[in-house]
């Protein structure tokens, strides 16, 4: 498993802690990380599509794109009212397991946030994990190539983006 992957991990876990606790959110989250150590992540019901299969072209486009050694989505998951979970899962170009992990979110009476537990690490085969393909090539019309492209160079000034360093 690459360093930044178990990195990211980490870092995935704090943040979804944050945003939980901190500001009471769970957006949908994708981050991936460069061989340079660049770091890119945002919210994916941000992204200006309709449905699920584009998102996942545009997110395959920009793993591809940029070379990705690793990248993550995260999302809240409602077993029950009462019974939800925070999961995410990072995906390693060249490793055939994916890190999953897995919290219970605890919300008061009024639906706030109060509690995360620790996030549960397992290793699993990426191959079971349902968005564990994008580092496999797409097949993507020139016209689409150029409406991804555009709209990444336009995500690019709003998203986090920072250096993970080497």
């Amino acid at each position: 498993m690459y360093l930044f992957a178990e990195n990211l991990a980490v870092e995935i876990s704090t943040y979804y802690r944050n945003l939980a606790l901190g500001h009471g959110v769970v957006p949908k989250v994708f981050t991936l990380v460069d061989g340079e150590g660049d770091q890119y992540l945002f919210f994916i019901d941000d992204l200006p599509m309709e449905n699920e299969e584009e998102k996942n072209q545009f997110l395959a486009y920009i793993v591809q794109e940029h070379e990705a050694v690793c990248y993550a989505r995260g999302t809240l998951v409602i077993v029950e009212k009462n019974q939800q979970y925070i999961e995410f899962a990072v995906i390693d170009r060249d490793d055939a397991d994916a890190i999953v992990c897995l919290a219970e979110l605890t919300r008061d009476m009024e639906d706030k946030p109060i509690g995360l537990s620790e996030f549960d690490k397992t290793l699993v085969k990426k191959s079971t994990i349902i968005f564990g393909h994008l580092f496999e090539k797409i097949q993507l019309s020139d016209s689409k190539m150029e409406d991804f492209e555009s709209l990444w160079l336009e995500m690019k000034s709003k998203i986090l983006h920072r250096s993970m360093g080497l």
